[in-house]
């Protein structure tokens, strides 16, 4: 019967402890994303961070970053969404590395007030990459004549099916080199007054969590458990905020029926974007 008097009162009266919302955002960072692939996206992960910054009498937001990297536009705009809530709402920002927060993924993590990461955590990478793959003799052995009609001397730039031109290396290079100054610029803005004066951590290198303390990348190492209860109270709870469930309890937001030609189409897509997550992730040994 007293628990039932308990949920009567207003919250700041209740005394079981502080509950902080927590908000996992775990894979490579990527704009599309489907059934077969759930993506690490703005549009997909904006409902959950609007979910956990309403709870109005939570002092901080936990987000905890396990990503290798992707779409530095989409990096960004999860970045920058962050910071809004966190202005709005009144909240600090406490974000926790898993496994690794590189590239995209850390930048994702320069939302958070502190970073706070495991010892054998991997931080860092701070560049830019490209990659793909060219087949220009590929179509002259098996008797392929390509025939590709365009308006606009460089509508055809980086063509895969052309061999490389120099001109075009070094047009991708210059839009690698600006978004390359924006990371930086990020970085630097965020991490002012913690940052080691040290040339390494703009060169695309990544470091175990103990280095990445030493460079000023991260503010601390630990769990994140232990972290809040020492932080917040032994009595402090964590809440995992996750998306809402559909009529069959899956937890896919925007996924409507498909047919089994579009599915068989999508499969075929995921598994060659599985293998490129794949290549993402063993960049850092995982």
């Amino acid at each position: 019967m007293a628990g039932f008097w308990r949920k009567l009162l207003p919250k700041r009266f209740r005394k079981n402890g502080i509950t902080i919302p927590v908000v996992r955002l775990q894979g490579p960072i990527v704009s599309g994303g489907g059934p077969f692939r759930p993506a690490l996206n703005l549009a997909n992960v904006a409902p959950v961070l609007e979910k956990a910054f309403a709870m109005k009498h939570a002092p901080a937001v936990a987000i905890t970053i396990n990503s290798p990297g992707g779409s530095p536009v989409q990096s960004r705009l999860i970045f920058t969404r962050i910071r809004e809530l966190a202005r709005e709402k009144q909240k600090k920002v406490l974000v926790f590395v898993e496994d690794v927060a590189a590239s995209g993924g850390y930048m994702i993590a320069l939302a958070g007030d502190e970073i706070i990461a495991d010892a054998t955590s991997i931080v860092g990478s701070i560049g830019v990459v490209s990659g793909g793959f060219g087949f220009p003799e590929l179509l002259k052995k098996i008797g392929v004549e390509r025939r590709v009609y365009t308006a606009g001397e460089n509508k055809v730039i980086l063509d895969p099916f052309q061999p490389e031109k120099e001109k075009d290396i070094e047009y991708l290079k210059s839009l690698q080199l600006e978004i390359h100054q924006v990371f930086i610029s990020m970085v630097r803005e965020r991490r002012a007054g913690k940052l080691r004066d040290d040339a390494a951590v703009f060169s695309g290198l990544f470091w175990s969590g103990t280095r990445g303390l030493e460079l000023g990348l991260v503010d601390g190492l630990g769990d994140m458990r232990q972290e809040l209860k020492r932080r917040y109270g032994q009595k402090t709870k964590l809440e995992l905020v996750a998306a809402g469930r559909g009529l069959f309890g899956r937890r896919v937001p925007g996924v409507s029926p498909v047919s089994l030609e579009s599915a068989a189409s999508g499969l075929a897509t995921g598994l060659v974007e599985a293998a490129e997550e794949r290549a993402l992730w063993s960049r850092f040994g995982l």
